[in-house]
């Protein structure tokens, strides 16, 4: 990690980025606690909390058994007992036994009691592809979620916006879902520690452009900024816009991007059916029907379980497949 002491920008990995965000929350806030399977003393699997436990104790960095329902279970009685809980789900294949907690429980009870009892617990899930593992540490699962209301889901792309988005978390007196695009936590990108924090839920242009619009979240937005760099040395003008949260969704510049260029390409790792791209798609070709040139083009995983890891390549969305659905839109 580098530091300019001026300007108090940093390069870090979004990894560190983020372990730098939970340190200044728990700084800040003595009833945030971190609770998951070995994020004490080890860390984490992706030393995502790598010192913190030596820094602020164990009581308040707890390494928990191998037990998500329990983990999620004694986040919500720690948070009815006015603490901020930030739970790490290790992969993201592992937050099934814990669903019916954070869908029965954890998204209701606010609800259940007219609004008199808050639920400030935040639940890491490091999720996605590209980093070869095996079954159960590759999954997309955000859909659920997403789908389940009494829950916000968020997803950074960049450490600048991992760096802010778990401490706006932590904030929330809602249960949020933070997914963390592991294969993004080692790439290095600017961290400005003395600038404010964008809204949680906004959306955001992160290229302009003028062909056609593509949006994504998380880990495909990389991907959407490489296909952008290709599509350029071909003359097209691309669009790239970082939803950054998926429940709910920030509509706005997406349809000031769609009225302009007139088609829109979604983009996601998990599969098609029934997911946020479809959500998008629905919504955009409802709200901006009559800007549109082209229909609304997903590009996803396919609609299989996620395959072993020499696999994860043919299955994964890549530039091609990005600038493949951008030549079928310019061609209407």
């Amino acid at each position: 990690m580098t530091l300019s002491i001026d300007a108090q920008v940093a390069t870090m990995p979004m990894a560190k980025a983020l372990n730098a965000g939970l340190r200044q929350a728990m700084a800040e806030n003595d009833k945030v606690l971190l609770m998951g399977e070995d994020i004490g003393k080890l860390g984490g699997v992706f030393r995502i909390t790598e010192g913190l436990q030596a820094e602020f104790g164990e009581g308040r960095v707890l390494d928990t058994p191998l037990a998500e329902s329990g983990i999620i279970g004694t986040a919500i009685g720690l948070a009815m007992r006015g603490y901020r809980p930030v739970c790490e789900i290790q992969f993201d294949g592992f937050i099934y036994p814990g669903f019916n907690q954070i869908t029965s429980q954890l998204a209701k009870l606010t609800n259940r009691n007219e609004g008199s009892m808050q639920m400030p617990v935040v639940i890491r899930v490091p999720y996605g592809g590209h980093i070869g593992a095996i079954e159960h540490h590759q999954e997309s699962p955000e859909a659920y979620f997403a789908h389940t209301a009494g829950l916000r889901s968020v997803s950074p792309s960049t450490p600048n916006d991992a760096y802010w988005m778990i401490q706006e978390a932590i904030a929330s007196n809602d249960p949020v879902m933070f997914f963390e695009p592991k294969s993004r936590y080692w790439p290095k990108g600017e961290v400005d520690l003395s600038g404010s924090a964008a809204s949680l839920h906004a959306s955001r242009v992160v290229r302009t452009g003028t062909d056609a619009t593509v949006v994504a979240h998380g880990a495909m937005v990389s991907v959407l900024l490489a296909a952008a760099e290709l599509a350029a040395a071909e003359g097209i003008s691309l669009e790239v816009v970082d939803l950054r949260s998926i429940s709910p969704i920030d509509y706005t510049p997406i349809l000031e991007s769609v009225r302009k260029t007139g088609r829109l390409v979604v983009a996601q790792e998990a599969p098609g059916n029934v997911s946020v791209g479809s959500e998008i798609a629905a919504t955009v070709a409802e709200r901006a029907f009559y800007s549109l040139e082209a229909p609304v083009l997903r590009v996803s995983g396919f609609d299989v379980p996620f395959p072993p890891a020499k696999l994860e390549a043919l299955y994964l969305p890549d530039a091609d497949r990005i600038l493949e659905a951008v030549d079928r839109a310019l061609a209407y």
